[in-house]
């Protein structure tokens, strides 16, 4: 049902599908082989490259999927005996994937000291890294809030979190702004702007409500595209001043570059317990594979390291706070225009307006809605 966090092409970083990985053959000896389902960046050549290294002969792929549900879907299809790991957001591992017995509980004795050396909203230990009979589902590593983005040269940074939301149904912005059609998390947005909790079933009127304001935020904006990087470009040469959906993730390649006025921005307030916010975080599980890889359990620990996390943290292409920068080591990776770029300086506020990604109770209907509206 949910997310599309980022709506990447498929790829591959092993050049084969996954019908043809060896994990597909059966139950031979997987010693040395390892299969990662994940969103991109766990599959880029400074984070797989150093793990091959220390592990020589090993065979190790990772795809990156489109969605959250579409890696599941992967595994629930007959896939399970596929994947050794599996890298999603927040809700699934919980609410999902260990009731159905698709992913194992990790090691405490191995995994928990992890927790020491995170951030302090991971390190309490995180709450939804474990299942309500205490088992281990995941480790926390990459997050960040997801909201909107503007121009800070023509819209205040102050200004943008006072309005909120608010600010893509003033008709002053309106034909001065951009719609990043990522399309799940529009889904979200719209009913924040609409003064309706997403994550909570909704009644008719607000159904209504959504539609009206999908409508004219649809209507009003200029430019519509799934491409972070040409919604960067227009807002950098100044074709919009904004584009609705985006956050840290998406502005930091052009902040990255120097372009520090595209900033995301989280609003002050919201509907959901007078938060405006949602926080989208990453746990990478050990698939339920009746011949799981032992290399999965190294890949997890490996990734953890200072270096590696900050690989992971500035992955080609997008930029990404990690739990790990908790760990004065991996802390002291980070520049100062690398913190910039993922804007650290108000992370900790940013975060604090926010509330966590969730499952929609009224997806389906409102998807519905949403591309009828957009078509």
């Amino acid at each position: 049902m949910m997310l599309n966090r980022r709506q990447f092409q498929l790829g591959l970083a092993g050049a084969l599908g996954a019908a043809a990985l060896p994990g597909a053959a059966g139950a031979q000896s997987r010693d040395n082989e390892l299969n990662i389902l994940c969103w991109e960046g766990y599959n880029t050549d400074s984070v797989l490259g150093p793990f091959r290294s220390a592990h020589p002969g090993a065979t190790v792929r990772a795809e990156s999927g489109t969605s959250d549900p579409d890696m599941i879907n992967k595994i629930r299809a007959g896939e399970i005996n596929i994947w050794d790991l599996i890298n999603l957001n927040q809700p699934w591992a919980r609410d999902q994937m260990y009731p159905e017995g698709l992913i194992k509980p990790l090691d405490k004795e191995r995994f928990m000291p992890l927790f020491d050396k995170f951030l302090p909203e991971f390190r309490g230990p995180y709450p939804l890294a474990f299942a309500d009979d205490g088992a281990l589902l995941g480790l926390p590593q990459r997050y960040g809030p997801f909201c909107f983005v503007v121009n800070t040269d023509k819209i205040s940074r102050e200004m943008a979190e006072d309005q909120g939301w608010n600010l893509f149904l003033d008709p002053a912005l309106a034909g001065r702004y951009g719609v990043l059609t990522y399309d799940n998390w529009n889904l979200i947005h719209f009913c924040m702007a609409a003064g309706i909790d997403p994550f909570s079933p909704l009644s008719a009127d607000q159904k209504q409500r959504f539609t009206e304001v999908a409508t004219r935020i649809f209507q009003n904006s200029k430019v519509r595209s799934g491409d972070l990087v040409a919604m960067n470009i227009a807002l950098i040469n100044g074709e919009i001043d904004a584009y609705f959906t985006g956050g840290t993730y998406t502005a930091s390649p052009a902040r990255y570059d120097g372009q520090t006025q595209v900033r995301g921005i989280t609003p002050r307030s919201g509907p959901i317990d007078g938060k405006g916010g949602v926080v989208w975080i990453e746990l990478t599980s050990t698939v339920n594979n009746p011949n799981l890889s032992p290399l999965a359990a190294e890949f997890l620990e490996f990734v953890h390291q200072p270096e590696i996390a900050k690989a992971v943290a500035f992955a080609e292409g997008t930029y990404n706070p990690v739990a790990n920068m908790g760990d004065p080591e991996t802390m002291a990776l980070f520049d100062e225009e690398e913190l910039d770029a993922i804007q650290w300086d108000t992370l900790p506020e940013e975060m604090a307006r926010s509330v966590e990604f969730d499952s929609m109770p009224d997806y389906d209907e409102l998807i519905q809605i949403y591309t009828a509206i957009r078509r």
